[in-house]
């Protein structure tokens, strides 16, 4: 059975990125990779989104956003060498050419990659146009650049040229201040603080007492499983409402962590009622201290999308919420009214994130022995289980396991 855009080695490429370090010619005072710059630009452009269509009732494609998205993450893991101001003179002078390489390598390395899927990467690196969908991701961008640069900063007060990164940087966001998001955001007020909340999560290891290469942060996992649920649903044909829903809240699936830390489902299962306790507590802490820094009319949409999320359900037009089956979501409620989660899906997208992060830990010679029960664990429960809303997240798992990296 094709798996069409759930590719194995397109999936490794995205982990790539959990390698490659940011701002790595500059004193850091902490680890910073691509996986997490791309995870917090992608919240960022969440809030960006929202503003323009809440605030100044603009039409969004959310397709749009995520694809592009997803389509520049990838296009930046060919070039993550590249610093800034050479890549910025390369992109303007030999913007084709670039293409053309990036596009050689993603057919070399992934070379089973889904046709449709690659003709829509090429055409939207061939195609400028000065959508507001590009302008919230190059916005969301360089937010989320700002915020790594200023834990830069300060460590770094003398080196040369630090602050013509700094002028550069306030110069770009200064561009997109016709953005509503962008002038809330730069008061660093509420809007600002729930991106700090957010960016946090950058500090929170998965895995935490396991030593592991590369070490992953809650964020970059974040968006690992809000990757993979993209392409699961362009392979079970979601609608782009239900499409967008599963990015956002496989996006969003760890945020309450900001506020609990990780707590690892063995110690959760281990005493009777503590899953539901901690469950409880999550959505409390959400309510009290995440949602009031969203406008409220955002609110219970968000709320929809953060709380219980690997639950399949619809939401209709009345605001009522039913647990459904997978097989009826698709016969009747796959249209932009229904509000469908595939939870369960996403439920196998966030242990295959899981799975990556163990085995590739493996294939890189550091071991132990949580890494390696963890990873039977998975392989053993999903054999089992066999495939999940039309995904075959086992035989993912054992391509993974066969691949060298």
């Amino acid at each position: 059975m094709s798996q069409g855009p759930m590719n194995a080695r397109l999936i490794y490429k995205f982990f790539e990125a959990a390698n490659m370090q940011r701002w790595n010619d500059h004193i850091r005072p902490v680890e910073l990779t691509e996986l997490d710059k791309q995870s917090h630009k992608m919240v960022i452009a969440y809030v960006l989104a929202k503003f323009e269509e809440t605030e100044k009732s603009r039409k969004i494609d959310w397709t749009k956003i995520i694809e592009g998205g997803i389509f520049e993450f990838l296009h930046r893991i060919f070039l993550t060498d590249l610093k800034p101001p050479v890549f910025h003179r390369l992109q303007k002078e030999k913007g084709r050419e670039l293409n053309e390489y990036v596009f050689r390598e993603l057919v070399s390395e992934v070379p089973d990659i889904d046709p449709e899927f690659l003709e829509r990467f090429k055409a939207y690196h061939s195609e400028q146009d000065e959508s507001i969908e590009r302008r919230v991701l190059k916005a969301a961008h360089y937010l989320a650049t700002n915020w790594e640069f200023r834990l830069i900063y300060a460590a770094n007060p003398t080196m040369m040229g630090i602050e013509d990164t700094k002028r550069n940087i306030e110069m770009q966001i200064e561009d997109h201040y016709d953005l509503i998001g962008v002038q809330r955001v730069m008061l660093g007020k509420k809007s600002y603080g729930f991106i700090e909340f957010c960016g946090q999560l950058r500090y929170q290891q998965r895995w935490a007492r396991a030593p592991r290469i590369p070490r992953t942060s809650v964020l970059g996992h974040m968006l690992m499983v809000a990757i993979m649920s993209h392409l699961c649903s362009l392979r079970i044909n979601a609608g782009p409402q239900r499409a967008m829903n599963n990015f956002y809240t496989a996006l969003f699936h760890d945020l309450p962590e900001v506020l609990t830390k990780d707590i690892i489902t063995p110690v959760k299962k281990s005493v009777g009622g503590l899953e539901e306790l901690i469950a409880e507590y999550e959505e409390q802490e959400v309510k009290d201290k995440l949602l009031p820094l969203l406008p409220a009319t955002w609110r219970k949409d968000f709320e929809y999308l953060l709380l219980d999320p690997f639950r399949n359900r619809v939401r209709d037009r009345t605001g009522v919420t039913k647990e459904m089956p997978y097989e009826e979501i698709n016969s009747s409620y796959n249209d932009n009214d229904s509000w469908a989660v595939d939870g369960r899906m996403l439920k196998g997208c966030d242990n295959l994130a899981a799975f990556i992060e163990a085995a590739s830990s493996i294939k890189y010679g550091i071991s132990s022995r949580v890494l390696r029960m963890g990873k039977q664990r998975l392989l053993e429960s999903y054999k089992e289980m066999g495939s999940i809303s039309d995904i075959d997240f086992y035989r993912l798992m054992q391509e993974m396991d066969e691949m060298e990296i």
